[in-house]
């Protein structure tokens, strides 16, 4: 042990010795600058490896894309016209008879507080039913 003690630091590191370290930490510095250097987004990324493809590879992919994209928006197409026109028959008939039963119900309370005088109409009870019996029960 009193021999590994007196040995200094230059004769611990292997031959090439503190220059080699030093070279290495350099190296790591201009990787590290280069990476900084290069500000690349996804896309320029991706549009540099479609080098490594063969032009038919790179086609064949752009077809299927452009086909697959047109595909979409006739889905969509069709989606949003089945939408729209169920929307159209199932739906608007409701709201249409809704709106018409309201307006008689309007039009009886209207006739109603015209022939019976104005307090009628409001206190009158619901539209359409059967006056009070005024007989004893």
């Amino acid at each position: 042990m009193a021999a590994a003690a007196s040995l200094s630091p230059e004769e611990l590191l292997p031959k090439g010795g503190a220059g080699k370290a030093e070279e290495l930490e350099d190296e790591l510095e201009e990787e590290e600058e280069d990476d900084e250097e290069l500000d690349e987004t996804l896309a320029e990324r991706l549009w540099g490896l479609t080098e490594m493809f063969p032009e038919s590879v790179r086609s064949a992919a752009g077809a299927t894309f452009d086909l697959s994209l047109t595909v979409a928006q006739k889905m969509y197409r069709a989606a949003l016209w089945i939408g729209t026109t169920s929307f159209m028959i199932l739906v608007l008939p409701v709201v249409f008879e809704t709106e018409k039963l309201q307006m008689e119900q309007q039009q009886q309370l209207q006739q109603r507080q015209i022939l019976l005088g104005p307090n009628t109409g409001l206190s009158g009870g619901m539209p359409g039913a059967l006056p009070p019996l005024s007989g004893k029960i």
